[in-house]
């Protein structure tokens, strides 16, 4: 029951994190032509991580979470950037 508890977690906070890096990305990163570096999607989920790294003093949140975190902010990241190159 408790590992399931933090799987939930994790996953929603990668969930989270995609859609808030995505949207941050199409919406107030649009001008900014670093956006669509081949870096940056790694520096947001690397970013991403090392925010939520301290909270992994509390019993739910794991170093899972924090790395799923990272994983969504990057993916986020890189979808934002590519659907500004598209035009959306």
């Amino acid at each position: 029951m408790y590992s399931m508890i933090i799987l939930s977690l994790a996953l929603a906070g990668g969930f989270f994190a995609f859609g808030f890096a995505r949207g941050l990305v199409r919406r107030k990163l649009r001008f900014v032509d670093a956006v669509h570096g081949p870096l940056v999607p790694i520096l947001a989920g690397v970013a991403g991580a090392v925010i939520i790294l301290p909270l992994t003093l509390l019993p739910l949140i794991t170093g899972f979470t924090a790395a799923l975190v990272g994983v969504g902010a990057g993916l986020g990241t890189a979808s934002g950037a590519k659907a500004l190159k598209r035009g959306e």
